[in-house]
């Protein structure tokens, strides 16, 4: 598997909306500036008749006025038919960044709650093109670290471009990240 970012056109954020919207579901993007920092959450849901809509999946992050600076803290996939939730999350906070941002690469910590889990978390992160920096664990030089993402892990950095590309190629219904079972 190649790490090469292509030069292919890439979706916008409206396309990427529009998308959503043919399976049926709701795509929004909660964006809050504070200074120099930007809290971001990306929401999917499916709208229910009579009722609120029903939350399929999120991710929380926030993001620094830099290149490196976008930072993903928790994603949530739950419920019946979430397919194509993980790719539209992905995409979406991909497409943001490029869009609205000067951050063309992203940090996350695939947690380390348990072996087994971890290492499909470090697999799936791959997967959209994130690559390990380095593990955080129980030493005095960690703790900064864990405080932010709050835990010990593996800390991953990914190309904003390759993981639009690769969670754009699994929507399509290629090829792309799925966290299958160890």
């Amino acid at each position: 598997m190649s790490a090469a970012v292509s030069e292919a056109p890439l979706p916008s954020l409206a396309a990427i909306e529009q998308r959503a919207a043919a399976r049926g579901l709701m795509l929004r993007l909660q964006v809050r500036r504070v200074l120099a920092v930007t809290t971001l959450r990306v929401v999917v849901a499916r709208a229910r008749e009579g009722q609120p809509p029903l939350l399929l999946g999120e991710l929380k992050g926030w993001a620094l006025p830099t290149a490196d600076g976008l930072q993903l803290d928790t994603m949530r996939v739950q419920g019946p038919q979430t397919q194509a939730v993980g790719p539209l999350i992905w995409c979406a906070v991909f497409a943001w960044a490029l869009e609205a941002s000067p951050c063309r690469t992203a940090r996350l910590l695939a947690i380390r709650d348990g072996e087994a889990q971890h290492r499909r978390l470090v697999r799936y992160f791959q997967r959209l093109g994130f690559a390990p920096v380095r593990p955080v664990g129980a030493a005095a030089a960690d703790l900064p670290l864990r405080l932010v993402w709050g835990g010990a892990g593996l800390l991953m950095r990914g190309d904003c471009r390759l993981g639009l590309e690769r969670a754009w190629r699994q929507l399509q219904g290629g090829d792309g990240p799925r966290l299958e079972s160890s």
